[in-house]
Formats: structure tokens, C-alpha cells, sequence
């Protein structure tokens, strides 16, 4: 089992920055993959980043490439992502997944087995 409690989000301006955290139980978290995903009113959820078990390799959607960073504290049970340039496409609802399955990064977000509750991101123009 996993439990995830996202926190950071709100309402900013565009071209500013934004870090979303999301803490994690359980004693499987070393070994895991993790993603950022986020919905839109109206649209389907997107991934947006996913790292390994290890942090070693991420992946980005291309919209968010050189804008945004995941990252991986394992000692602690923590996933981040860094939000910069932050611009009004990306408001959204940020949600962070485990992919208790495989420690493999992957985009479909039918792999991502636990969700957290979701982060509201307002990006003004």
C-alpha cells in the first residue's frame, strides 16, 4: 500500500515558479516509479513527469521540457516537481502517482496503481 498527500500549488502569475511536493508511506517507496500528471477542466489527465525507482532516469511531456524537474528523495519518501516559466496552459489539477508495480517510468497513466488527491496549479496571464 501507498499513500500520497500532494501540497503547493496555488495561484501565480506567468513566468513564475512553483514547487509541488508530494509525501509518500510506505516501505516500498526505494523501489518504485513515480509521475506528475495533471487534468485540465474538460480534458483528459496528461502525464507530465515520471522518474525511477532510483532517480536516475526521468521523462517530461514536450511542453514541459526544460521548464519543469522531477525529483526523487528516497531517504525521505518525498517526489517533487519543480515548476519554472510557469505559463497559463499549464493550470491544471497536478496529481502525483505511484507505480507500485515497476520501478520503470512509463506515460500511461493506466501503470500508476495509487493517486493522490490532487493540487489545484492557477497560472494567471
Amino acid at each position: 500500500q501507498v499513500q500520497l498527500v500532494e501540497s503547493g500549488g496555488g495561484l501565480v502569475q506567468a513566468g513564475s515558479s512553483l514547487r509541488l511536493s508530494c509525501a509518500a508511506s510506505g516501505r516500498t517507496f526505494s523501489s518504485i516509479a513515480m509521475g506528475w500528471f495533471r487534468q485540465a477542466p474538460g480534458k483528459e489527465r496528461e502525464f507530465v513527469a515520471g522518474i525511477n525507482w532510483s532517480g536516475s532516469i526521468t521523462d517530461y511531456v514536450d511542453s514541459v521540457k526544460g521548464r519543469f524537474t522531477i525529483s526523487k528523495d528516497n531517504a525521505k519518501n518525498w517526489v517533487y516537481l519543480q515548476m519554472n516559466s510557469l505559463e497559463p496552459e499549464d493550470t491544471a489539477v497536478y496529481y502525483c502517482a505511484a507505480r507500485s508495480r515497476s520501478g520503470y517510468v512509463v506515460r500511461s497513466r493506466y501503470e500508476y496503481n495509487y493517486w493522490g488527491q490532487g493540487t489545484q496549479v492557477t497560472v494567471s496571464s
